[in-house]
C-alpha cells in the first residue's frame, strides 16, 4: 500500500485570510527581536546592546510592573481555599482579602475555581460588575447587561486629528461613512477607543457627546473600547464612559445600543489573567441570546480573569484593612507611568524631524517621523515602508523593538512609530541615550546623500 507522503496542509493550501492577517505589536519586529535575543544568547560579542527592550505591546509585568496585593492574595486563596483555615493565614494574608476570597468562593456553584461556569460569567461577580459600573457612572447598571470575557481583541478606518491632540472630527468620519455607504457597504457600527491607543489622547466630553449624537443620527452601535479609563496621566482630563455621556444627554436603551469594553490587562497589569468584561446596553432580548449563544462556544471565560475583574470593579475601600496598601501601591505604579511618560516625550520631541504630542493616558506615545528623503528612497529600495525601515534600523542599532506606524492605519503620507512607556524607570533613561544616539546618526546617514542610494544598488 503506498501513502501520499506530501504534507497535508501547507503555506500554499493554508486558508488565504490567514495568510493577510497583520498583527503590527506581534509582527516582524518581535520576530526580529527574537533573532537578536538568540545571538546575544549564542554571540554576545557581536550585538552592540546585551538585552531586547520591548516597547511594542501592552505587558506590564514583563517589563517590571509589580501586581498589587491585593489581588494576588484574593487570588491565591481562591486558588488554595485551604490556606484559610490555617494558622499563618492572618500573619500572611489581610483580613480583607481573607473575606473577599470566601465571599467569591461562596459565589460559585461548585465552591472552587477548577470548574466551568455559566458562559456569561459567575452571576455575584457579574453583579459586582454592575455596581462598579452604577457607582462610576451614576447611572444604573444590571448584571444581565454584563458579560465576563477572556480579554477583549474589516473595517471602515477613520483618521484622528494629530495636530488637534488627536481630537476626533465628526466630519471626517462622516465622511468615511458616506464613502463607505457609496461602496456598497452596511456599516453597522462605530469601534472608539478611549483613551486612544495608540495615540494616547483622552476625549474631551464635548467630543463624546458629537459622537453620540452622531451614532444615533446614523443609526450605528457604539463599541467603546474603554480599557485604558485607570490610565489618565494630564491633569487636565478625566474618564467619562460613553454609557455616562449617553445617559447624561438623556438617550436611554431604547435611543442607542452601545457595548462597552474594559479589562484588568491595561489598567490593572494584568495581561496574562485575560480578565474583561462586555457591557451590552440597548439590545432586544432576541439578540442578546444570541450573543449569549456565541459566548457559549467558548463555555467560559477563566475564572481568575472573572475574579479580577470584580475585584477591579469593587477595590478595597477606605476603612478596608487592605486600602492603604492597595491605594499606596496604585498611586506608586501611576506616578511613575507620568514620570516616564514625560521623559519619553522630551526624548522624542528633541530628536531632529520629530514631533510627539503628550500623552494624555492609556500607555503608549505615537510620534511622528519626518525622514530625510534619502531614507525614504533607501526603504522603497528594500520594499518596506519608512516607518518599518526605521523601526527594523532601531533594533538592529539599540534593542528597542517599537510598533511601526503603518499597523495602525496612520494618516496617508504620514511615518509614526508607537513607543510603550512600560519599561522601567531606570530602563527608560537607557532607551533615551540609546534613541538619540542612534536617530541623530541615522539622520546624518540619509541627509540628502545619494551616497546611500549608491551604496544599496551595488
Amino acid at each position: 500500500m503506498s501513502y501520499n507522503k506530501a504534507p497535508s496542509i501547507t503555506a500554499e493550501t493554508i486558508n488565504p485570510r490567514v495568510k493577510i492577517i497583520r498583527y503590527a505589536p506581534c509582527g516582524e519586529i518581535v520576530k526580529h527581536a527574537a533573532r537578536l535575543e538568540q545571538e546575544i544568547e549564542e554571540n554576545p560579542a557581536s550585538i552592540p546592546f546585551q538585552e531586547i527592550i520591548y516597547c511594542n505591546l501592552g505587558n506590564p509585568q514583563v517589563l517590571g510592573q509589580p501586581p498589587l496585593t491585593f489581588f494576588r492574595e484574593v487570588l491565591s486563596l481562591c486558588d488554595n481555599p485551604a490556606l484559610m483555615d490555617r494558622d499563618e493565614a492572618r500573619a500572611l494574608f489581610s483580613p480583607c482579602s481573607i473575606r473577599r476570597a470566601r465571599r467569591i468562593l461562596n459565589s460559585i456553584p461548585s465552591k472552587d475555581t477548577g470548574g466551568y461556569t455559566d458562559c456569561r460569567g459567575i452571576k455575584c461577580l457579574r453583579q459586582v460588575v454592575a455596581d462598579g459600573i452604577t457607582a462610576r457612572d451614576g447611572f444604573p447598571s444590571t448584571a444581565d447587561d454584563i458579560f465576563l470575557t477572556d480579554g477583549a481583541t474589516s473595517a471602515v478606518p477613520y483618521n484622528l486629528t494629530e495636530d488637534n491632540g488627536w481630537g476626533l472630527e465628526i466630519f471626517e468620519v462622516k465622511r468615511c461613512l458616506e464613502e463607505a455607504r457609496s461602496a456598497g457597504l452596511t456599516v453597522r457600527a462605530m469601534v472608539v477607543i478611549n483613551p486612544g491607543n495608540p495615540t494616547g489622547q483622552v476625549l474631551s466630553v464635548t467630543n463624546q457627546e458629537e459622537i453620540v449624537e452622531f451614532c444615533r443620527k446614523e443609526g450605528l452601535v457604539i463599541l467603546a473600547d474603554e480599557v485604558y479609563q485607570e490610565n489618565i496621566y494630564a491633569e487636565n482630563k478625566k474618564f467619562h464612559s460613553f454609557k455616562k455621556v449617553a445617559r447624561s444627554l438623556a438617550y436611554d436603551e431604547n435611543d442607542l445600543t452601545l457595548v462597552s469594553l474594559h479589562f484588568v490587562s491595561m489598567s490593572y497589569g494584568e495581561s496574562g489573567r485575560r480578565g474583561g468584561y462586555m457591557e451590552v446596553s440597548g439590545v432586544a432580548a432576541n439578540v442578546k441570546d444570541q450573543i449569549y449563544k456565541v459566548a457559549s462556544l467558548t463555555l467560559c471565560p477563566n475564572i481568575a480573569g472573572q475574579i479580577l475583574v470584580s475585584l477591579a470593579m469593587d477595590p478595597p475601600k477606605l476603612g478596608d484593612e487592605s486600602f492603604e496598601s492597595f491605594d499606596k501601591e496604585k498611586e506608586q505604579i501611576r506616578s511613575s507611568f507620568c514620570k516616564r511618560a514625560k521623559t519619553l516625550e522630551k526624548a522624542f520631541s528633541g530628536l531632529e524631524g520629530v514631533t510627539c504630542n503628550k500623552l494624555e493616558g492609556a500607555l503608549y506615545l505615537f510620534p511622528r517621523l519626518h525622514l530625510p528623503s534619502a531614507a525614504i528612497r533607501a526603504a522603497d529600495f528594500e520594499g518596506v515602508s519608512p516607518d518599518i525601515f526605521y523601526a527594523h534600523r532601531l533594533l538592529d542599532a539599540t534593542g528597542i523593538a517599537v510598533v511601526p506606524g503603518s499597523g495602525f492605519h496612520q494618516a496617508s503620507g504620514t511615518i509614526h512609530i508607537r513607543c510603550t512607556i512600560l519599561p522601567d524607570e531606570r530602563k527608560i533613561e537607557v532607551m533615551v541615550a540609546r534613541l538619540r544616539a542612534f536617530h541623530k546618526a541615522f539622520m546624518n546617514e540619509f541627509r540628502g546623500s545619494q551616497q546611500v542610494m549608491n551604496d544599496l544598488r551595488r
